[in-house]
């Protein structure tokens, strides 16, 4: 029961955390619309962010996975260890990042000229150390998360999203645009300042120690899982960080478009995938630990079965309503009816990339558990850096901006598909008997596509509770007749 509390009050405030953000994208629309200057910022922040959920959360994971199995004796001294050298790479990096960043911002997003490109280095450079308190932050995150203080860590998080939006929204009329980059930095330092004066306080101190004395082969061990858990886990940020590259040298307004679109499937993506892993990987990892191998091929059945219900129709819905979920949610403020026209179209492609998505980072957790970390990482390497940019080098010219999202729609299937057929072939993983669900996935997502047409004439609002409403009855209704 304590638990259950616990992961209910994780996930309320993981909720509004990720709200918290998706407000401060409405916002900039607001502000901005689709010009350079929401491009500048959407930009520059970019980077920050990346390395933030990719090193951050490779780093931390390996981190886990290597503290965990450590002598108590070992374990302050690995924690010095990483500590040092975070500071160290981190502000060396974040010194270089400023110096050079018109250098740096012009390498990555070569497209981006005149007032956009030196608007993007201008805020970059004041956003650059957030990089440094991001990643500080979320290993700090991992180390409470081993001591169980899963709230704070979750409230740690809102409190970056919060200060960020509040920053930038409240302050700009002070700092005009530099508002989001002050909000960035300030926002993460908080976050890091908040679970390092904590653990002063609760816990032993972390000391600047650059000797590694009996932990040389922890070190070893640390860094070497390091970087298949980098490149396997930043699949999804490498799609947005190649979008972005090509969408710079697009027009103007791109970028932001883009921006917006990929938030409207991210969100919804994000809590139905959580809510399908917050059940089934606690059971997936007791299983394999107890080589209970019929289990763990249910537990795959069953987590398949439900992301298809889950995001299926939800793709139906965001494909059918995009135009008023995009003019509702942002149509205000600089944001006009120009710009609905132009993000719109890309939500609608988007959405077809969520089910894909979550299903590769689902496929790939059964993967690690069963320690076979490379396969995952390869086909995801292939997929990115291989598929992904020979359609967008294919198809730019005759699709332009359709063509990143054509480009990631195809290489997440195939990626998918590679994943599926390996795990079938090498561990006997199947999808089980999906005649009954699928069949009621298709009716359902026909009908939620149907709907649309049926309340084409109500107000825009009214239109999207009833096809807002409609997809959720078709959702829990599936996941009650098919748990």
């Amino acid at each position: 029961m304590r638990w259950v509390k616990i992961l209910g009050a994780v996930a309320v405030i993981n909720v509004i955390a990720r709200l918290l953000g998706f407000a401060r994208e409405v916002v900039i629309g607001y502000q901005y619309g689709t010009t350079y200057v929401a491009d500048s910022i959407i930009t520059a922040f970019t980077v920050p962010n990346f390395i933030y959920l990719v090193v951050g959360g490779a780093i931390t994971t390996a981190f886990i996975s290597v503290y965990s199995k450590l002598a108590e004796s070992k374990k302050q001294l690995f924690i010095n260890n990483i500590w040092t050298i975070l500071l160290i790479i981190l502000s060396v990096l974040t010194v270089i990042s400023i110096v050079f960043a018109e250098y740096f911002i012009h390498l990555l997003f070569s497209g981006l000229s005149g007032p956009s490109f030196q608007l993007t280095v201008h805020l970059y450079q004041v956003m650059a150390p957030s990089s440094l308190f991001l990643v500080i932050g979320m290993w700090l995150s991992g180390l409470w998360n081993i001591q169980g203080y899963y709230r704070l860590t979750a409230f740690a998080t809102l409190v970056f999203n919060g200060v960020f939006l509040t920053f930038g929204a409240g302050l700009t009329g002070l700092f005009s645009t530099y508002s989001y980059a002050v909000g960035a930095v300030a926002g993460a330092f908080l976050m890091a300042f908040l679970l390092y004066t904590k653990w002063l306080k609760e816990q032993r101190p972390i000391s600047f120690q650059i000797g590694l004395g009996p932990n040389r082969n922890e070190m070893w061990r640390f860094m070497k899982l390091a970087l298949p858990i980098l490149l396997g886990g930043a699949t999804l940020q490498f799609y947005f960080l190649i979008q972005r590259i090509y969408a710079s040298q697009l027009e103007e307004g791109i970028i932001a478009s883009l921006n917006y679109a990929s938030k409207m499937t991210q969100f919804p993506q994000a809590i139905l995938m959580t809510s399908v892993t917050t059940v089934m990987y606690p059971l997936l990892s007791k299983a394999v630990g107890d080589n209970q191998n019929e289990k763990v091929s249910r537990i795959y059945q069953k987590g398949i079965r439900w992301l298809f219900i889950l995001l299926v129709p939800a793709t139906a819905f965001l494909m059918s309503y995009a135009k008023p979920i995009i003019s509702v949610i942002f149509e205000y403020g600089q944001f006009d009816e120009q710009a609905t026209a132009r993000t719109y179209p890309l939500l609608q492609w988007l959405a077809l990339s969520m089910l894909p998505l979550a299903m590769n980072t689902y496929i790939t957790r059964f993967f690690y558990a069963k320690e076979q970390s490379y396969l995952p990482v390869f086909y995801s390497m292939l997929s990115v850096f291989g598929i992904n940019i020979f359609i967008i080098n294919m198809y730019i010219d005759q699709l332009g901006v359709y063509a990143l999202a054509v480009g990631t729609i195809i290489a997440t299937v195939t990626n998918m598909i590679f994943l599926m057929i390996t795990a079938t072939v090498k561990y006997r993983f199947t999808v089980g008997n999906p005649w009954e669900w699928s069949i009621y996935v298709l009716l359902a997502s026909g009908l939620i596509v149907i709907s649309k047409s049926v309340v084409a004439s109500f107000d825009e609002l009214l239109m999207l509770a009833c096809g807002g409403l409609l997809t959720a009855v078709f959702i829990l209704v599936g996941l009650r007749l098919f748990k």
